[in-house]
């Protein structure tokens, strides 16, 4: 990788843990005199406080912290992708009956175990368009849609940064996507040199970096060539191989921040 690229991420990976860090420090000490605030509410929870001070304030942290530090893991994906892609935000387009009955008949199909998921089952699908597509059509707001205009190729992604997804929400999960990709093939039908990817990811591998990702209740309807699992997706959004060790080694370095929030958010209360 470039020397200005790889830097580039490094300063977006710090750039984000900074901000990260310091929202923690505002948050937690304009809550330290409201007795409904996280802390003070748990340690209300005399089962919890007999636990010991230490577990009291990290089990006060836990839930909360998953979901916005996720939120972090996204806004920074996105930001380390425009170094590489464009990054865009939402699809103004139709989607026909047919392709809505389509999605539905795939994902039957692998609820039922008569097909293996394959992006066959829709790339190759094709409709009749009709003159009027007025009441077909929609807005749809993407979190994460690249598009790189060397290979003319458009990427739709579904990120779970938890690096988990609630098996019962897989059909739900592929569903979205699918329909992201008729709509976007459909705003594209003019172009026939376009090419639409779309991709499952999490934001690491739950089983540990490269062990095999065994959600097999997703795998029932994402493809391989559908999943990015861990650093394959922060390879995928540096548009490198070396993506995630970059990444990964500027976060070690930059996560030092968080720890010194925490201690501090922790002084104050105890």
């Amino acid at each position: 990788m470039e020397n200005n690229k790889r830097t580039a991420i490094e300063v977006v990976v710090d750039t984000a843990v900074t901000a990260f860090a310091e929202g923690l420090i505002s948050r937690y000490s304009r809550e330290i005199d409201d007795v409904n605030g996280v802390v003070n509410m748990k340690k209300n929870n005399c089962f919890i406080a007999e636990l010991g001070e230490e577990f009291m304030f990290y089990s006060a942290f836990v839930r909360s912290f998953d979901s916005s530090f996720g939120n972090v893991l996204e806004k920074m994906g996105n930001n380390i992708a425009r170094l590489s892609y464009e990054v865009r935000g939402s699809i103004n387009s139709f989607i026909l009956p047919d392709q809505i009955q389509r999605i539905s008949s795939v994902l039957d199909s692998y609820v039922s175990h008569t097909a293996l998921p394959s992006v066959d089952h829709y790339d190759n699908y094709t409709s009749i368009i009709p003159r009027d597509t007025t009441s077909f059509v929609r807005t749809h707001q993407t979190d994460n849609y690249f598009y790189n205009p060397e290979t003319n190729e458009h990427f739709l992604i579904e990120l779970k940064a938890s690096g988990d997804l609630d098996n019962k929400k897989a059909r739900a999960e592929k569903s979205a996507l699918l329909d992201e990709y008729f709509l976007l093939k459909n705003q594209l039908i003019n172009d026939q040199n376009a090419k639409i990817k779309v991709f499952f990811a999490t934001a690491y591998n739950k089983f540990g970096e490269g062990n095999e990702w065994k959600q097999e209740r997703v795998r029932q309807f994402f493809a391989n060539e559908e999943l990015l699992i861990g650093k394959d997706y922060w390879d995928f959004v540096c548009n490198d191989n070396e993506g995630f060790d970059i990444i990964f080694n500027q976060y070690k370095i930059s996560s030092e921040k968080i720890k010194t929030a925490l201690n501090e958010i922790k002084e104050m209360y105890f």
